[in-house]
Parts: C-alpha cells; sequence; structure tokens
C-alpha cells in the first residue's frame, strides 16, 4: 500500500471516530471536500500544509497521527 493511501485511510477514520461528514472536515480544515475525498481514497498527494489542516481539524498532532502500524515499515 503506497503513503498515500495510508494517510487517506488514518484520515477517514480519525474523520469517522469524530462523526465528522467531509464536508464538516472541509469546513474546520478550509480544505475543499471533494480534495478530502481524494486524500481518503488515496488518489492525491498531499503537500505538508494540507497535511496541517486535516491534522489539526482532526485534533490530533502529527506525531499521534504517524504514530501508527499502518505508517511503520
Amino acid at each position: 500500500m503506497e503513503i498515500k493511501e495510508k494517510f487517506g485511510q488514518k484520515v477517514k477514520e480519525l474523520r469517522e471516530q469524530k462523526s465528522f461528514s467531509i464536508e464538516q472536515l472541509a469546513n474546520i480544515s478550509n480544505v475543499d471536500r471533494n480534495y478530502i475525498s481524494d486524500i481518503e481514497k488515496g488518489k492525491r498527494n498531499v503537500s505538508i500544509e494540507i497535511m496541517e489542516k486535516i491534522i489539526c481539524a482532526l485534533e490530533t498532532d502529527f506525531t499521534t497521527f504517524f504514530n501508527d502500524n499502518n505508517f511503520k515499515k
């Protein structure tokens, strides 16, 4: 699995844990909802700035977000 797919899965998992719709996450993060949908599907290479917006909107931080066995080889 590619890193962009792993990132997208984690975004979706955390979004659903928060009971956010894609639209709600888009509004909170100020990232287009179609872009977030594509991220969750593993179709987008995400810039560090967009990562920061999404991770902050999900009320976590980079360390916590990436401290997951899915990101370890």
